[in-house]
C-alpha cells in the first residue's frame, strides 16, 4: 500500500476551520503570484484537494473502479488505484492468465473510506468452469500530487488470498499433483480441519507431489511471488489424483496446537519428539499467514540461555552450582543491562538460581570470560543452529548466532543482540538439551527422498544433567512454574521475552517439555513469557506428553 497517497503540501498552506468543521473539508493549496500576491485573479495552477475523501468521492470511486473491473478493462480500472503500475499486470491477469470471466461485484455499505464488496464470477478452461464468489474490501484515499480520491491499492482488493505485491492468478493444469497428506498413524491431515497446515500442505505438495504419485489436476491458484510459498489452490475445475505422502505429524498433537494459538494473535508453535527429532505439530495464527513457525527469525530473549547455560558449563566457566551473581544491573562495554521489574539481586546466587529466575545480569556478568565466537560455536557445534543445513521436508529457517562483538556480546547471551530463532530452532534446541542428541527436524520421513540431515556434536551427558536440573528446576519453582503447573512427568521449561525497537510490548517466548515431547511458541507483542507463549506450550504438551 501507498500510505504516502494520502496527504500532500505544496508551497504555502492555508487552513480556513469554518464553524468547527476541520475534519472532512478540502484544505486548498494555492499558487501565489510572482510579485507574491495572491487572491482573485491570481494565476497558477488549479487548486489541489486535500484531506479525506468525501463519501460522494468513496462512492463514485468504488463504482467507476468496480466498473472498469467488471468489463475487464484492466488499464482504467488501475488508473482508479494510487498504483497503477503495479495494479494494471494482476487486473490483466484476472481475465487473461486466470481465465475469469462474467465477472459481477455487489458493493456493500461502506464504513467511512472503505468499502466491503462480493465478487461472483466464472473460472473456465479448456471446456471446463466453475463458479467463483468471495469477498473483499477496499479503501479510498487522497492521491498526493493529483487530489483525487483512488483506490488505495494492495492485491487483496481483487483476492484476499493475494498477499505479495507481485502475487498473480492462473488457471491451468496444477504445478504439482495434489497430495493426500497423512500423519503419524495414517490419519488425513486437510488444511479444513487443520487451517494452520494450508500453507505446509501446499509446501509438501509442492516438493513431493510428484513423488507421492499423484496426477495434476486443473484448478485457479494463486502464484506467490514469495520463492518460499508455493501456489495456493482456490478453485479445482478438474480434480488429479492425489498420492498419499506420509508426514512425522501427529492429528491429536495438530489439533491442540490449532487450538493454543487461536487464543493468542500473532503466535507459532512447534512441537517435536527428542527422541527422533520428529515433528509433532506446527501451529500459526497470524493474518499474513506467514508460517513463522519454521520461518520467523526474531531474537529470542532468554529462551537463549539455555545455550548460554550450556556454553558456560562446556567452557569450564562455570556449573549449574557455582556461581552466577545477580546484581540489579551490569554494565558492558557502556551498555547497561537490567533484570525484570520487582526481580531482587542476589549477589550470592548459582547458576541454576540466575537460570530459573532468569536473572540477565548473571549471564552478561560472564561476557569478560566468553570468547566472541564461543556462544557461536556452542549453537553451531553442539546444537546444529546457524549453518543453513537443514533439510525439513519445507522451507524453514536454521536459526543465527553470530560471532557478535561489542555489546552484543553480552546481549546475545541474553537472546538479544544479533541472535535470531524461530520456534522450531527453539523446540530442538530444547530437545537436543534433554537428550543430549541434536537431532535435525523433520517434518516428512527422511526415507521418503533420502535427503541428507544436518548434524552436531551435541552435548556432554554432565552438561545435560546440568541443563535438565535447570530447566526442571524453572519448570516447578521458576519464572515458568505457574505455567506447568498440573503436568505430571518429566518436565522443564524456560521462559523468554524480547525487546524489539518500536514495540510497545516484548514478544513472548517460551520452550519447555514433558516426557518424550519438546515445544516452543513465539507471540509477537505477547508481553512477558508467561503471558502468552507459556499457555500455549503447556496446552500441547498436556495434549501429547
Amino acid at each position: 500500500m501507498h500510505k504516502g497517497a494520502k496527504t500532500a503540501v505544496v508551497g504555502t498552506v492555508f487552513v480556513v476551520m469554518l464553524g468547527g468543521a476541520g475534519y472532512g473539508a478540502y484544505n486548498f493549496v494555492s499558487a501565489l503570484n510572482g510579485d507574491g500576491s495572491g487572491g482573485p485573479g491570481a494565476s497558477g495552477p488549479a487548486p489541489v484537494k486535500t484531506g479525506p475523501p468525501s463519501g460522494a468521492e468513496v462512492k463514485e470511486t468504488s463504482a467507476e473502479f468496480f466498473a472498469a473491473w467488471e468489463r475487464g478493462e484492466a488499464a482504467k480500472a488501475a488508473d482508479y488505484t494510487d498504483n497503477a503500475a503495479k495494479a494494471e499486470p494482476l487486473l490483466t491477469s484476472y481475465g487473461q492468465d486466470a481465465h475469469i470471466t462474467g465477472v459481477k461485484i455487489t458493493p456493500g455499505a461502506a464504513s467511512g473510506d472503505t468499502v466491503p464488496f462480493t465478487v461472483k464470477a466464472t473460472v473456465s478452461y479448456e471446456g471446463k468452469s466453475k463458479p467463483l464468489d468471495y469477498k473483499s474490501e477496499l479503501t479510498v484515499v487522497r492521491g498526493a500530487t493529483t487530489g483525487r480520491a483512488l483506490v488505495d491499492w494492495a492485491p487483496s482488493v481483487v483476492h484476499p488470498e493475494l498477499k505479495g505485491m507481485d502475487d498473480t492468478l492462473v488457471t491451468g493444469e496444477s504445478a504439482s499433483p495434489p497430495i493426500e497428506a497423512v500423519d503419524r498413524d495414517g490419519k488425513v491431515l486437510t488444511k479444513e480441519k487443520y487451517p494452520s497446515l494450508g500453507p505446509i500442505l501446499d509446501g509438501l505438495r509442492d516438493k513431493y507431489g510428484e513423488r507421492a504419485g499423484g496426477t495434476p489436476g486443473v484448478e485457479l491458484s494463486i502464484r506467490h511471488a514469495d520463492g518460499n510459498t508455493a501456489d495456493t489452490t482456490l478453485v479445482t475445475l478438474a480434480k488429479g489424483k492425489a498420492g498419499k505422502l506420509p508426514t512425522t505429524l501427529s492429528a491429536s498433537a495438530q489439533a491442540a496446537a490449532e487450538q493454543a494459538v487461536r487464543d493468542y494473535s500473532e503466535s507459532s508453535v512447534v512441537a517435536v519428539k527428542p527422541s527422533t527429532g520428529e515433528v509433532l505439530a506446527v501451529a500459526n495464527h497470524r493474518g499474513d499467514g506467514f508460517n513463522a513457525a519454521f520461518l520467523g527469525e526474531l531474537a529470542p530473549g532468554s529462551t537463549m540461555k539455555i545455550i548460554s547455560a550450556a556454553t558456560l558449563i562446556d567452557n569450564g566457566i562455570t556449573t549449574a552450582n557455582g556461581p552466577a551473581p545477580c546484581p540489579d544491573t551490569k554494565v558492558w562495554q557502556s551498555q547497561t543491562f537490567h533484570n525484570l521489574k520487582d526481580m531482587a539481586p542476589n549477589e550470592g546466587a548459582t547458576l541454576a538460581e540466575s537460570f530459573s529466575r532468569s536473572c540477565n545480569t548473571a549471564f552478561v556478568g560472564y561476557a569478560d570470560e566468553v570468547k566472541v565466537d564461543s556462544l557461536t560455536d556452542e549453537a553451531q557445534n553442539r546444537f546444529g543452529l546457524g549453518r543453513d543445513n537443514w533439510k525439513t521436508g519445507i522451507p524453514s529457517f536454521d536459526g543465527s548466532v553470530p560471532a557478535s562483538g561489542g555489546p552484543d556480546t553480552a546481549a546475545n547471551m541474553i537472546g538479544q543482540g544479533q541472535v535470531q530463532m524461530s520456534p522450531l530452532n527453539m523446540a530442538s534446541v530444547t530437545a537436543t538439551a534433554m537428550t543430549g542428541t541434536f537431532r535435525q527436524p523433520v517434518i516428512v520421513p527422511q526415507d521418503l527422498d533420502g535427503r541428507e540431515l544436518a548434524t552436531a556434536r551435541g552435548l556432554p551427558s554432565g552438561t545435560v544433567q546440568q541443563l535438565r536440573a535447570m530447566m526442571n528446576r524453572t519448570a516447578t519453582s521458576g519464572t515458568a512454574a505457574h505455567v506447568m503447573a498440573g503436568l505430571s512427568g518429566r518436565i522443564g521449561a524456560k521462559t523468554g521475552s524480547a525487546e524489539v525497537d518500536g514495540q510497545s510490548k516484548s514478544n513472548s517466548w517460551f520452550t519447555g517439555y514433558r516426557n518424550d515431547i519438546a515445544a516452543a511458541a513465539m507471540t509477537q507483542e505477547g508481553g512477558h513469557g508467561g503471558d502468552a507463549a507459556g499457555p500455549i506450550v503447556a496446552a500441547v504438551l498436556r495434549a501429547g506428553g
